[in-house]
């Protein structure tokens, strides 16, 4: 029950920190790295308004995940989504700026940040059903509260991926090549996902639903 508790504790919080690491780059890098050469206030708010389609995708990603969840086990689901973040995030760090590709990378950027979003909002409940899910009856709330501390937990390493990035290198690079380093680092979700799906095993819940 530990080994689920702190699996779930691991995939909840990079999953934030990818979540609110895009929120502190919206605010710093994005407007210009993604929005051309357009006024300095308008481009924030296009790059808020990207960080906002994380929070539309949220409850949509909920429902989703948590259809698929019923009908295929918690655990799959669970594997999807952090691989959906996993992914997104990676190729946000990868994604090339307005000066390379014009308006086609504030419009990646968007879709990736939805992606996110969906993410977000599959991974979150998946990780829940699949601690409380596990934990005997009289622990369910104690497990639960594992799962629960990804988003704090998450918000602290973005930003301080995002502090220690930057005062290791230079602001140039930190400016064109630098922001990308916390983004390509959501790549050990991937990592996360595939230790779940060898040595975690489905809800005895979700079992036995499936068996009826």
């Amino acid at each position: 029950m530990q080994k689920v508790a702190y699996t779930a504790l691991a995939g909840t919080s990079i999953e934030w920190y990818d979540f609110f690491l895009y929120g502190a780059a919206a605010a710093l890098i994005f407007p210009t790295a993604f929005f051309g050469e357009i006024p300095e206030t308008t481009a924030l708010l296009l790059s808020l308004l990207t960080f906002a389609a994380g929070f539309i995708a949220r409850p949509i990603g909920g429902m989703i995940f948590g259809h698929f969840g019923d009908k295929i086990g918690r655990k799959k689901t669970l594997i999807a989504a952090l691989l959906l973040m996993g992914i997104s995030s990676t190729l946000i760090g990868l994604l090339p700026t307005y000066a390379m590709i014009g308006v086609t990378a504030p419009i990646l950027l968007t879709l990736l940040r939805f992606a996110q979003g969906l993410a977000i909002g599959g991974q979150w409940g998946g990780a829940m059903l699949l601690v409380t899910e596990s934990a005997p009856s009289n622990q369910r709330g104690y497990y639960g509260a594992f799962a629960q501390a990804g988003a704090p937990i998450g918000v602290i390493l973005a930003n301080l991926a995002l502090i220690i990035t930057s005062a290791s290198v230079s602001e140039e690079f930190f400016n064109a090549w630098g922001w990308r380093i916390p983004f390509l680092a959501s790549a050990i979700l991937i990592l996360i996902s595939m230790y779940i799906q060898l040595n975690l095993e489905d809800t005895k819940a979700f079992k036995a639903l499936a068996t009826n």
